[in-house]
C-alpha cells in the first residue's frame, strides 16, 4: 500500500505517467517538462499563464526549475527492487501470524524466515534463494528440475536433464551466474551510452532554451528600439511642423504688411488723381472762354507722364509682387530634413539579418527522423513514438515554426540523398492526417515534387509536369507575400525559373518538407525583405 501511494505522488498530472525531467514552478507544483512546455506554448496567445494545478496565475512565462531531489528518487523508485515486505513474501511456516522471508527454498519450494532458516536442511539439494513468491518459475516445466544452464543458441533457462537428454542436447551453455555476468555487462554498455546520449540531449535542450532566451531577448531589444525610434520620429516630425508652419506664418505676416502699406499708398494716389479729374472735368465744361483761357496752366493740370509726374504719384508704375512670392528656401530645406529622416529609417529598419530555418519537431511524422542542428529530414521505417498531437502530421512530413504573412523570403534545399520528396509552403490549417495532408494535394499547399527523375509541381491535387531536363538536386523556393507569388527555381548556372504559383494568400505560410526516402537538407538561410520599395 505504502508503495502504491508513493507511486501515486511520482506521477504528472498533465500525462499521468511517472514523471521525466521534472521541473517545479514558483507555487511549488511539480511537472514534466516536455508536459508543461506544451501547455505554456498554449497559454502564449493569451499572454496569461496559469499552473494546471493551482491555478496561480502570471503574466510572464514562469521560469522551470529542475528538481533534482524528485528526478534522483523517480530514479531510484524505478531501479530498486521492492522490499520484502512490500513484496507480501511471507514464511511459509510462521502460520500464526506473518513473519517476513528471508530466504526461499527452491527444493522445498517454501519460503523461511530467521527462526526456520537455521533449522532448515543444509543439504546440497535445498538451494535457498532471495524471497520469492514464484518459485515454480526457477524449475524446469518439462523435467521439474532446478534451472543451472542458459543456453546461448536458444537463449533460455534450462535444467541438467534439457542439456543432457533434452531439446537443447549439444547446444553451447554457460552457467547462471556466468550468463548473467555477461548480460550485465552488456546492459552496462547500453546504459552508458543512454546515459551519455541523454547528457548529450540535455546539453541540445539546454542549447535550444538558450538560444529561445536570446530569441526572446532580442525580440524584446527591438521592440525597445521601434519604440525610441518611432518616438523620435514623432518628435522630430512634430519640431518640424513647427519650424515650417512658424516660418510660413512669419513670411505671411511680412509680406502683408509690405501689401497694407503700398497699398495705402496707392490710395492716396488714387484720390489725389481724382480731385485733378474733377477739376479738369469742371473746366471742360464751363461755356465762358474766358473763364478756361485764365485758369493757370500749372504741372497740376498736366499729363503726369508727360511732365514726369511719376515723382508725384509715387512710383506707382513700378511692378508690384504678389504673395506667391514668398521664400521657400527656409521651408524646402525643412522638407529635405524630413526625407533625410526617413532614408535613416529606412537603412536602420529594413536591412534584417537572415535568420536560421529550423524544421519544428513537434509537427514531424512518426517515419521521419530529425537532425540534431533541425535542418535534415530523413525518412525512417522505425516509428520515432512521439507524442501524438493534433499538429503532428501523420508520417513522412515536418515544416517550419516560423511563418510568413509579409514581406519576400526564399529557402534552399538539397535533395540529392532522395529520389522521391516534396518542398513547399502551406496554411497552419492544413489537415495533418491522411493523403489530404500532403503538401500539394489540397487547397492550402503548393509544392514541387521529385518521383525519381520526375519533376512536377502540385496545387489542389492538380498536378503539372515540368517536361524541361532538372539536373542540379537543388533548388529554391521563392515567396513574395503580398504579390501573391510562390516560385521555384533550380540552383544551377545561372539559375533558372521553375514554375510560379499566383494566388490570394489568406493566412500565414510555413515552409514544409516531406520525404519518402532517403534525406532532404535545408542548405542555408532566408534572407527577408521588406515590401517598403516597389519602384
Amino acid at each position: 500500500m505504502a508503495a502504491a501511494a508513493v507511486r501515486d505522488e511520482l506521477l504528472c498530472s498533465i500525462c499521468l505517467s511517472t514523471y521525466t525531467d521534472p521541473v517545479m514552478l514558483r507555487c511549488g507544483h511539480n511537472f514534466c517538462r516536455v508536459c508543461i512546455h506544451r501547455v505554456l506554448d498554449t497559454q502564449d496567445e493569451a499572454g496569461v499563464y496559469s499552473c494546471p494545478e493551482c491555478r496561480e496565475r502570471s503574466r510572464e512565462r514562469p521560469a522551470l526549475m529542475r528538481n533534482l531531489a524528485l528526478r534522483n528518487i523517480i530514479e531510484g523508485f524505478l531501479i530498486t527492487p521492492p522490499t520484502q515486505t512490500e513484496a507480501g513474501i511471507f514464511c511459509t511456516y510462521c502460520v500464526d501470524s506473518p513473519v517476513p522471508a528471508a530466504k526461499s527454498c527452491l527444493h522445498c519450494e517454501a519460503s523461511l524466515c530467521e527462526k526456520h532458516l537455521r533449522v532448515h536442511s543444509k543439504s546440497a539439494e535445498h538451494v535457498l534463494c532471495e524471497p520469492s513468491a514464484n518459485l515454480g518459475n526457477r524449475k524446469c516445466s518439462v523435467h521439474k528440475e532446478l534451472l543451472k544452464y542458459f543456453c546461448t543458441k536458444d537463449a533460455i533457462c534450462i535444467c541438467v536433464s534439457c542439456s543432457l537428454a533434452g531439446e537443447h542436447r549439444g547446444h553451447r551453455v554457460e552457467m547462471l551466474d556466468e550468463a548473467s555476468e555477461k548480460k550485465k555487462k552488456r546492459l552496462r554498455n547500453v546504459l552508458q551510452r543512454l546515459i551519455i546520449r541523454r547528457e548529450e540531449t540535455e546539453e541540445r535542450f539546454r542549447s535550444l532554451e538558450e538560444s529561445r532566451r536570446n530569441v526572446q531577448e532580442k525580440a524584446s531589444g527591438e521592440v525597445e528600439r521601434v519604440t525610441a525610434l518611432c518616438r523620435d520620429i514623432r518628435r522630430r516630425l512634430d519640431d518640424l511642423e513647427k519650424r515650417a508652419l512658424s516660418e510660413i506664418s512669419r513670411q505671411e505676416k511680412e509680406e502683408s504688411l509690405s501689401l497694407s502699406a503700398l497699398i495705402q499708398k496707392l490710395e492716396i494716389q488714387k484720390d489725389e488723381l481724382s480731385r485733378k479729374m474733377r477739376h479738369i472735368e469742371e473746366l471742360c465744361n464751363m461755356t465762358d472762354p474766358l473763364t478756361v483761357l485764365q485758369e493757370p496752366d500749372t504741372g497740376d493740370l498736366c499729363d503726369p507722364e508727360e511732365e514726369g509726374g511719376e515723382e508725384d504719384t509715387g512710383g506707382h508704375n513700378e511692378p508690384l509682387h504678389d504673395v506667391d512670392d514668398l521664400d521657400v528656401v527656409v521651408i524646402s530645406d525643412t522638407l529635405h530634413t524630413l526625407c533625410d529622416i526617413i532614408r535613416g529609417i529606412r537603412r536602420g529598419i529594413y536591412m534584417e539579418d537572415p535568420v536560421d530555418i529550423l524544421l519544428d519537431v513537434n509537427t514531424a511524422g512518426n517515419y521521419i527522423r530529425i537532425s540534431d542542428d533541425l535542418k535534415t529530414a530523413t525518412s525512417t521505417q522505425e516509428n520515432q513514438n512521439r507524442p501524438d498531437t493534433a499538429e503532428r502530421f501523420q508520417d513522412y512530413q515536418v515544416m517550419r515554426s516560423r511563418r510568413f504573412s509579409s514581406g519576400r523570403h526564399y529557402w534552399d534545399v538539397d535533395g540529392s540523398r532522395s529520389v522521391w520528396w516534396m518542398v513547399g509552403m502551406c496554411y497552419p490549417s492544413i489537415d495533418r492526417r491522411g493523403q489530404q495532408s500532403y503538401i500539394g494535394y489540397n487547397n492550402k499547399s503548393w509544392c514541387l515534387r521529385r518521383s525519381y527523375n520526375q519533376y512536377s509541381v502540385i496545387h489542389d491535387s492538380k498536378e503539372i509536369r515540368l517536361a524541361d531536363k532538372i539536373s542540379s538536386d537543388r533548388f529554391r523556393i521563392y515567396l513574395d507575400y503580398e504579390a501573391g507569388r510562390l516560385s521555384f527555381y533550380e540552383l544551377c548556372d545561372p539559375i533558372r525559373h521553375l514554375h510560379t504559383f499566383t494566388a490570394t494568400f489568406s493566412e500565414p505560410l510555413h515552409d514544409v518538407l516531406h520525404v519518402y526516402a532517403g534525406s532532404i537538407t535545408i542548405l542555408g538561410e532566408a534572407t527577408t525583405r521588406r515590401n517598403h520599395n516597389r519602384n
